[in-house]
């Protein structure tokens, strides 16, 4: 079988940097460095040598690429398992993995476990330098990975902010004009008594959304509650439970705020077991990041988070941080009222 150039090349031979030299007629030295994606190498270049290295099917041998680089090619995303379909990480991954596509990188999920805290899978990443860099979400204000992976100098970003923000590099959704969008909304629809459904206030988003949202009513003279013995990620029996108190004992409640789509769901439920019509006598506002919702109820109100901008962006941080340790970092506040503030 022949290859580029006509050239016929034995398939029980493993091809190699040289194999692409050869039939693109380039050093090895280039080939490398285009494969690499060197910014020094054209673009005409790189495309040349990614074409013929997949003809051969060429795959680098990482063993070796780490010996001579100390680099492992390895994006590493640290999730929590969550068994929800509905919820954003099948499509943080697929958006991360997309991003990385065409680069020397490929991502590897890093589960945190049961029974370790959220910083025991970061350090084994650390510890083993089994990935070049780290992508977590679900941030704290004073986040421990935060703090330990500055400590280490590992490159890392993060999906949401930290006290510390000005000095890592970050994708954030801006959760505090999303608390703000959803009173003024529900305040164009009618409602006065509004209760919020919030993520869990040790997450920096929470604290963002709740703040919004209580700035909001104060400057429109709205009633806010925030639900109390439950959260947004709360499971199903403790949402019904909550809410139905809530609304024995607040009836005068007339609108719902949402940060997810499974405790919109479940929250939508209990509220009509009660006798109350959605968009009648009682309206929702929900985040998403599927648009789902309104196939569920067309009255309810949402806002979509863009995940694939988030994932994209987070896999381009990350890079960047491996290249430019120490320099600029990448930083983006995705807003839903104005677009995307960058720098």
């Amino acid at each position: 079988m022949n290859d580029i150039k006509g050239q016929p090349r034995d398939r029980s031979t493993r091809p190699t940097l040289r194999t692409i030299a050869e039939l693109s007629g380039l050093a090895v030295t280039t080939v490398s460095r285009a494969l690499g994606d060197a910014p020094d190498i054209s673009a005409e270049t790189k495309k040349k040598v990614r074409e013929i290295a997949d003809s051969v099917g060429y795959t680098p041998n990482r063993a070796g690429v780490r010996l001579r680089t100390g680099r492992t090619n390895v994006i590493a995303l640290v999730l929590e398992p969550e068994p929800d379909g509905l919820n954003m990480s099948p499509r943080m991954i697929a958006s991360i993995a997309q991003a990385l596509a065409g680069t020397p990188y490929h991502l590897v999920m890093t589960p945190e476990m049961p029974n370790r805290t959220p910083l025991d899978a970061v350090r084994y990443i650390v510890e083993t330098r089994s990935a070049d860099a780290v992508i977590i979400n679900k941030i704290q204000p004073e986040d421990p990975r935060v703090e330990y992976l500055r400590r280490q100098n590992f490159p890392f970003v993060t999906h949401g902010r930290t006290v510390w923000a000005d000095d890592h590099a970050y994708f954030d959704y801006d959760n505090r004009a999303f608390g703000r969008v959803a009173v003024e909304t529900l305040a164009r629809h009618g409602r006065s008594n509004l209760l919020l459904l919030a993520p869990p206030q040790d997450q920096n988003y929470a604290r963002d959304m709740i703040d919004g949202a209580v700035e909001a009513a104060g400057e429109l003279g709205l009633s806010l509650t925030l639900a109390q013995e439950m959260t947004s990620d709360s499971s199903e029996a403790e949402i019904r439970r909550g809410l139905a108190r809530s609304l024995e004992a607040h009836p005068e409640l007339d609108a719902l705020i949402s940060s997810n789509p499974n405790g919109t769901m479940v929250a939508t439920a209990a509220i009509e077991a009660t006798g109350r019509v959605i968009g009648e006598d009682f309206d929702v506002f929900s985040k998403e990041t599927i648009p789902f919702l309104k196939l569920f109820r067309p009255q309810i109100l949402t806002l979509v988070e863009d995940i694939q901008k988030a994932g994209t962006f987070l896999a381009k941080a990350a890079i960047h941080e491996v290249a430019m340790q120490g320099g600029d970092h990448m930083q983006m506040l995705d807003r839903p009222e104005n677009g995307a503030e960058t720098s």
